[in-house]
């Protein structure tokens, strides 16, 4: 890092957990361990989950844990699966659907700014786990606020079963 920065670490179940639109999303790296450059969110996935077709001002790269994901970027089509990584670039639109039980997989922002996005949209997880159903969950108006605020572009719905 530039100036002198301090190296920093996030271990095995450490970051900053919070329940993000129905997922477990934990900020391993928030954008201030670069100055900015990226920052790294780890996502528990429901099966099924797919945000809305959309762009933000950040690069997106997807590394695959556990599970498999349908991501759609522009006008591929990728199938991942454990251990496959993807990256798409700002402004083109994506979208993904978790296709088994649940998946987990590490998002990295370049530069940093997701997490900002996710944090506003969150509620500070109680146990790392998927959120229950019932868990606060911010109002579509607000959602609208939060997309505005960060730069994110919806163009078309999430990906269904059958998509």
């Amino acid at each position: 890092m530039s100036g002198g920065g301090q190296a920093t670490w996030s271990g095995p179940g450490r970051g900053e957990e919070l329940w993000f639109l129905g997922t477990l999303a934990t900020i391993k790296l928030p954008g201030e361990a670069s100055d900015g450059r990226f920052a790294l969110i780890e996502f528990l996935f429901p099966h099924g989950a797919s945000p809305p077709l959309h762009t933000h001002p950040q690069d997106e790269s997807y590394i695959v844990l556990e599970g498999r994901l349908t991501l759609v970027a522009g006008e591929q089509r990728m199938d991942l699966e454990a251990g496959d990584a993807a990256a798409v670039p700002m402004g083109v639109p994506h979208t993904f659907r978790v296709e088994s039980e649940t998946a987990r997989a590490l998002a990295i922002s370049t530069p940093a700014g997701l997490e900002r996005f996710v944090r506003d949209g969150s509620t500070p997880a109680e146990a790392p786990t998927l959120p229950p159903p019932d868990a606060p969950r911010p109002s579509p108006e607000e959602l609208e606020q939060i997309f505005k605020a960060h730069g994110q572009v919806n163009y078309g719905p999430p990906l269904g079963p059958d998509d």
